[in-house]
């Protein structure tokens, strides 16, 4: 099974946020970050970039808040 890991993009770095992705939902200005074992991260962000061949995601903070979990 190919789950995804979710990066922000900081300074031009990444930074490892969440792992084992199983879904994505965009509510208004959120993302909505669920793993396969029922965690949830809410970041107020932006997608980057998917990269399906990598399994990741890169986030870009649109408020500058860290995530909720």
């Amino acid at each position: 099974m190919c789950l995804s890991k979710a990066y922000i993009l900081k300074h031009g770095k990444k930074e490892f946020v969440m792992t084992d992705i199983a879904s994505v939902k965009v509510d208004r200005d959120k993302l909505v970050l669920s793993s396969l074992f029922g965690e949830q991260k809410i970041f107020n962000a932006n997608i980057l970039e998917i990269d399906f061949t990598a399994n990741s995601l890169k986030l870009e903070l649109s408020g500058g808040s860290l995530p909720r979990e």
